[in-house]
């Protein structure tokens, strides 16, 4: 199946999304040091699915591959954390060529309803500034400009806008 065939099925929801596991965490640092991420690293990201309390790490995964490349079927990962009546969105990535299909869309939506359950009432992230794409995402969902941090960002050296939502 070409890579442009693999897209147009994702798009017509080719993917479950799931609670992070440790067998997930090779895909989803390599995602994150191809999306331009602040980097966490395996050890964060493992630390948080065994002991963070609070932490929401969700993954969409592939549903059209076979079992063996499941694993390496991450298309989308988002790391989330709750803190009082409060969801603070860590990280969203999804792979360059199954974005606008949905999926980053699909997970914040499934971290906002699981907050919104809990009885959290705002959700906050972060954004770099020349990401335009994100931030147009997060409007849709609701998240508008609050604030902005300078040099927030150091790979490379960039301010983020802090973004916030009423859920």
């Amino acid at each position: 199946m070409s890579r442009t065939e693999e897209t147009r099925r994702v798009a017509t929801k080719d993917y479950d999304i799931a609670r992070m596991t440790e067998h997930d965490l090779l895909a989803v640092v390599e995602l994150e040091e191809t999306c331009g991420l602040s980097r966490w690293g395996w050890e964060a990201y493992y630390h948080e699915i065994v002991e963070g309390r609070g932490a929401l790490m969700l993954v969409a995964r592939s549903t059209s591959l076979c079992n063996e490349e499941r694993a390496k079927g991450v298309l989308g990962f988002i790391a989330a954390r709750f803190s009082a009546d409060e969801v603070h969105i860590n990280n969203v990535a999804v792979r360059h060529d199954f974005r606008r299909c949905g999926i980053g869309g699909a997970l914040l939506d499934r971290v906002l309803r699981e907050a919104s359950l809990c009885g959290v009432r705002t959700a906050i992230l972060e954004v770099r500034a020349s990401n335009t794409a994100a931030q147009a995402l997060y409007r849709q969902h609701g998240f508008v400009n609050v604030g902005l941090r300078r040099g927030y960002y150091a790979e490379p050296r960039e301010d983020a806008l802090v973004m916030k939502a009423v859920i």
